[in-house]
């Protein structure tokens, strides 16, 4: 339920601090300035890999890409780099979400979500938000809202329940260098799933926020493991993903 804009507005607009790449930074379908579908399954993270590549395709045909996503943005860039494996000079996957056995209670909470909307407005749906306790990370961030349109929500809500990361025994074929950032204290993007991935994953590093201090290196971070990576493999640009898809870019010297 997030954007580019606010991603920003939290401190999460990483690419800020990356030198010598061109940033691209995609508001996925449904979310921000791009315009949605009334179909579900158009908003499950392999679809959203479809959008994904296509926007590659269109933006930097031919190159390679260092790759960051959070929350959904995380299940987009894994379900890409499993079909496309060499379009990917790095991952930085931030803010795993919840996957494979935590997925179904999250996928209820959902659509319990979508059906509280319909009947009562987005309004009842941000209050009960509001009494989940906030990460520690998060400690001194502004309150924000969902970045997707109230009439398109329920169904934005219903595709994210359709979604998954891909299974574990395809993952550990993924060998493209990956930073994993994560946070505590927030069961939406659990630390277990960041653990979980950091085992998977063949060539991972796990770094843990546990304050808003924590968050401010995330920028850095990413930086250098965008450039640790290119050492290796020279990179022609960075894509950084608030969510997952766009219909619309931004395109900016970082």
């Amino acid at each position: 339920m997030s954007s580019r804009t606010r991603d920003a507005q939290l401190g999460l607009d990483l690419g800020r601090a990356l030198r010598g790449h061109r940033v691209i930074r995609l508001d996925a379908r449904g979310h921000g300035g791009s315009s949605g579908t009334r179909d579900p399954g158009d908003y499950a993270w392999d679809r959203l890999a479809d959008d994904l590549l296509a926007a590659l395709d269109a933006i930097v045909p031919g190159e390679s890409v260092h790759g960051l996503g959070p929350s959904m943005g995380t299940g987009t860039l894994l379900h890409a780099v499993l079909r496309e494996p060499a379009r990917f000079d790095s991952l930085t996957l931030m803010l795993p979400p919840t996957a494979w056995g935590t997925r179904p209670a999250q996928a209820q909470s959902y659509l319990v979500g979508a059906d509280l909307i319909e009947r009562e407005g987005i309004a009842a749906f941000v209050e009960l938000g509001s009494t989940t306790p906030v990460p520690p990370a998060l400690a001194e961030a502004p309150q924000t809202g969902p970045a997707v349109d109230e009439a398109l929500l329920p169904t934005v809500l219903r595709g994210a329940a359709l979604a998954d990361l891909p299974p574990r025994k395809r993952l550990v074929d993924v060998t493209t260098p990956t930073l994993i950032l994560a946070w505590t204290g927030d069961h939406t993007h659990p630390l277990r799933t960041a653990t979980k991935l950091d085992e998977t994953l063949p060539h991972s590093r796990l770094v843990v926020a546990r304050t808003p201090y924590g968050v401010m290196a995330w920028p850095g971070l990413f930086a250098e493991h965008v450039i640790t990576a290119g050492v290796e493999t020279p990179a022609t640009g960075a894509i950084t993903l608030p969510t997952g898809r766009p219909t619309r870019s931004d395109r900016r010297s970082a």
